[in-house]
C-alpha cells in the first residue's frame, strides 16, 4: 500500500541577526533574530492546530457534535541536561459544551490520531491535560 500525501509544507529558514522563515506558498513570511524561540513557538502552534483537527475527527468518529470550538494551549520547553538539548511538551485542551468525561475520551482519541502526537510519542515527555472551560 502506498501512502497518499494529503498536504506538504515547505519552508526556508535563514539564520543570523536578519533571520527569517518563509513558506514556499508565502503563507508564512517572518523575520526573527533568534531562531530557537521561534522554533518552539512554531512547533507548539503546528502541534496544537493539528491536535484540534484530530479532536474534530475524534468527535465525528464518535458522532459527537462539538457545540463550541475547542482550544489547545501548547507549551514547548527547550531543556538542556548534561550538555544535550531536548524538548518537553504540555497540551492544555478545552472542549467547551461537552461533558468533561466525554472531553477526556475525545482528547485521548485525538492524541492517538494526531501526527504530531505520534511523532513525539516515546521521544519526548508529553503532558496532555483536559481543562474545564472558564466561563465569565
Amino acid at each position: 500500500m502506498t501512502a497518499k500525501t494529503v498536504y506538504s509544507g515547505t519552508t526556508h529558514n535563514v539564520g543570523g541577526p536578519e533571520g527569517s522563515t518563509r513558506s514556499a506558498d508565502g503563507f508564512l513570511d517572518l523575520q526573527f533574530s533568534d531562531p530557537h524561540p521561534a522554533a518552539e513557538n512554531f512547533f507548539g502552534a503546528a502541534w496544537s492546530g493539528c491536535f484540534m483537527g484530530a479532536l474534530g475527527l475524534a468527535a465525528a468518529q464518535k458522532k459527537i457534535r462539538l457545540p463550541e470550538a475547542p482550544s489547545v494551549d501548547a507549551t514547548i520547553d527547550l531543556l538542556m541536561e548534561n550538555g544535550a538539548f531536548f524538548l518537553r511538551a504540555k497540551l492544555d485542551v478545552t472542549v467547551p459544551g461537552v461533558d468533561i468525561e466525554v472531553a477526556r475520551e475525545l482528547v485521548e482519541i485525538a492524541h492517538d490520531i494526531c501526527p504530531y502526537s505520534k511523532a513525539t510519542r516515546n521521544n519526548i515527555d508529553v503532558e496532555v491535560n483536559v481543562l474545564e472551560p472558564a466561563y465569565a
